[in-house]
């Protein structure tokens, strides 16, 4: 089963999410071959720290959730959130699979959450700039909650319109950059 994992940091926690990030990456080392994506999220151009992707084939909600709440940062009080749903894989690889590869370019995480009838089932047309995409769904998989996406775009505007406009009860979008070890 694919999980969504979106840590949000709290105000004021760059510090000790520097402080932490061995920690953090050792941890997600542990869930290495389960990883489909992974990476920070940012504002200011880039400049500060605002959460973290995990995307992740895991056994179970329960699995999902130990993976979300067992987490370093979260442990130590990095995060304010935490948003864990089940996910569809409509790409069927990994961001290392992305053909436009792990640089270059503006990357984005888009969130839409759900209201009414499910919204954005299908790959986009234009699926070269996506990275991952796939709809969040309730824990038994069945009810549409959202859509997730990781896009390399030319713009906030640009990536907010991968997803149907008026589909959606609200649409985040934020920088995004590919994550792990550097």
């Amino acid at each position: 089963m694919e999980f969504f994992c979106y840590h949000r940091d709290r105000a004021g926690s760059a510090t000790l999410r520097g402080e932490l990030l061995e920690a953090h990456w050792g941890y997600m080392d542990r869930f290495a071959a389960e990883m489909i994506a992974r990476g920070p999220t940012f504002a200011d151009g880039g400049e500060a720290p605002t959460g973290s992707v995990h995307i992740v084939d895991l056994p179970d909600p329960a699995a999902a959730r130990a993976f979300a709440f067992d987490e370093p940062n979260y442990q130590a009080g990095v995060y304010r959130d935490v948003l864990v749903r089940r996910w569809r894989n409509l790409l069927g690889r990994t961001m290392w699979e992305f053909p436009g590869g792990p640089s270059g370019g503006l990357r984005y995480l888009v969130l839409g959450f759900g209201s009414g009838p499910a919204a954005d089932l299908e790959v986009p047309w234009d699926r070269g700039e996506l990275i991952a995409y796939g709809p969040l769904l309730s824990d038994d998989g069945v009810v549409w909650v959202g859509t997730a996406a990781l896009v390399r775009a030319a713009g906030p505007d640009a990536a907010r319109a991968v997803l149907t406009a008026g589909r959606y009860a609200g649409i985040e979008v934020h920088e995004w950059e590919f994550g792990g070890r550097r």
